[in-house]
């Protein structure tokens, strides 16, 4: 599923937008779920990752440190550390947010077996998916091709309606 993601927010809902492909483009890397697999305090490593992601997101939004500490609850040394990129959850969504940069805004989430493991998403689910985006795809190209003999067919058509133009055209000087 692909979705274009404001670079530069303009308002609360892009400022969310972009926070929540941070947090999920983050959080679906595979380096990242392997962290998660083996982080101690889960729930602290995962707070720290959407705190950072919240803030980025503030930032690039044009919002003061002090602004984003007193929407996120957190204080505003706890925000440079992760803006400056001082600590890992920093560094992670820093690393995502320039790959949605590099990728033109456009994001996309891909299940893998990974998140599976986690219990995130649905093994079988993920392959019926893969199995329905492959069968769609095969469709579109079926479609595209009876387009295309479609239009090759109009085209002679209109080669053919042309010509009776022309005749009919001699036909009527000639009476």
């Amino acid at each position: 599923m692909s979705t274009i993601i404001p670079l530069k927010p303009l308002g609360k809902e892009d400022v969310r937008k972009l926070e929540l492909a941070l947090i999920f483009g983050t959080l679906f890397r595979k380096d990242v779920i392997e962290k998660i697999k083996d982080a101690h305090d889960r729930l602290t490593w995962l707070d720290s990752l959407v705190v950072a992601a919240g803030a980025l997101a503030r930032e690039r939004a044009g919002y003061t440190v002090t602004r984003i500490a007193d929407e996120l609850g957190r204080s505003e040394s706890t925000i440079r550390n992760h803006l400056q990129v001082k600590t890992e959850a920093g560094k992670l969504v820093k690393e995502t947010y320039e790959a949605i940069v590099r990728n033109k805004g456009v994001f996309e989430i891909t299940p893998t077996e990974e998140l599976a493991e986690l219990g995130l998403v649905q093994s079988g689910r993920i392959k019926e998916l893969e199995n329905r985006v492959k069968e769609l795809e095969e469709y579109k190209q079926e479609l595209e091709a009876k387009l295309k003999e479609y239009e090759n067919h109009l085209m002679a058509l209109n080669q053919k309606l042309s010509m009776v133009k022309e005749k009919l055209a001699k036909v009527l000087e000639e009476l």
